[in-house]
């Protein structure tokens, strides 16, 4: 009992550990900042995602009313030359509104704060990309999301299961696949649709890495499952493909979410794929 409750603690933590990397590092998560201009502090975030059924919101709080702000954005990818916008400062806000986009359609965008003939740009090195989407449903994304997590707990708990020679794998293999099929193959092509009218951009019609993640994942537990298939207790038969169709599902969820993602293509009106810029940007 001991070694199962150990076991699946241990696998709870990694599990929750990955989704907090796969917040965090993926080109959707908020780009933060903590600056000063004038000796005045500068602490907000930007956003790189928002629904197609609104401007996408600049705001920061600022103490000081003599701060004055400028958005700097143009369309992305693209070669046109940026535009600038003013921000209002209402009640103690600075605020701006870049104008909707289509699905899929990108904005990269920075900030200039200036007091004092002092001026600092947020992001210091380059601009933030703002990614449009289609709205889904609340229902669709719980239970997607919910899926895709219990896959990744189940994935790691049978790999652990096996390298200690536990008897539930034929079971968990499965319960893994399951989950993976339900919350990856079936739910994950609802949501894209919903965000970017699409069921399906990776391999063969596209290069989206979220579509090929969520083949392969299950691919491999397909795998695990069929090697399992004459596991019992006290006969871990087909163990090891269950531990390597574990780190293959750690490589997966080490690969940060939405890289290499459906992206509007303003000179042709077609959703394409844009690599490696974003996923330079994801890391840095």
């Amino acid at each position: 009992m001991k070694r199962v409750i150990l076991l699946w603690t241990v696998a709870f933590i990694l599990t929750a550990a990955f989704l907090v990397w796969q917040k965090i590092s993926g080109p959707t998560y908020e780009v933060r900042f903590d600056t000063e201009v004038a000796g005045v502090p500068l602490k907000g975030e930007l956003l790189r995602t928002h629904s197609i059924n609104g401007d996408l919101p600049v705001t920061l709080n600022v103490s000081d009313p003599t701060v004055t702000g400028t958005v700097v954005w143009r369309r992305y990818p693209t070669d046109h030359p940026f535009e600038r916008l003013e921000m209002v400062n209402e009640n103690g806000k600075l605020t701006a509104a870049l104008p909707r986009q289509k699905m899929a359609g990108k904005l990269e965008y920075s900030v200039e704060f200036s007091k004092d003939g002092q001026t600092v740009h947020v992001p210091a090195d380059e601009a933030a990309v703002a990614r449009f989407k289609g709205d889904v449903p609340n229902l669709v994304l719980v239970f997607h999301v919910s899926f895709m997590i219990l896959g990744m707990l189940f994935s790691t708990g049978c790999g652990f299961e096996a390298l200690t020679n536990g008897g539930g794998i034929r079971l968990f293999s499965r319960v893994t696949f399951l989950f993976l099929l339900l919350g990856g193959l079936i739910l994950g092509p609802v949501v894209q649709k919903y965000a970017f009218d699409a069921y399906w951009t990776g391999w063969p019609l596209g290069g989206d890495w979220t579509d090929n993640k969520l083949a392969v994942g299950a691919l491999v537990w397909l795998v695990a499952m069929w090697g399992t298939r004459n596991a019992g207790v006290g006969r871990p038969t087909g163990k090891w493909w269950c531990v390597l169709a574990m780190l293959a599902i750690f490589v997966i969820y080490g690969i940060p979410h939405s890289i290499h993602g459906s992206t509007l293509d303003y000179e042709t009106g077609e959703h394409i794929q844009v690599m490696m810029v974003e996923f330079v940007r994801s890391l840095g």
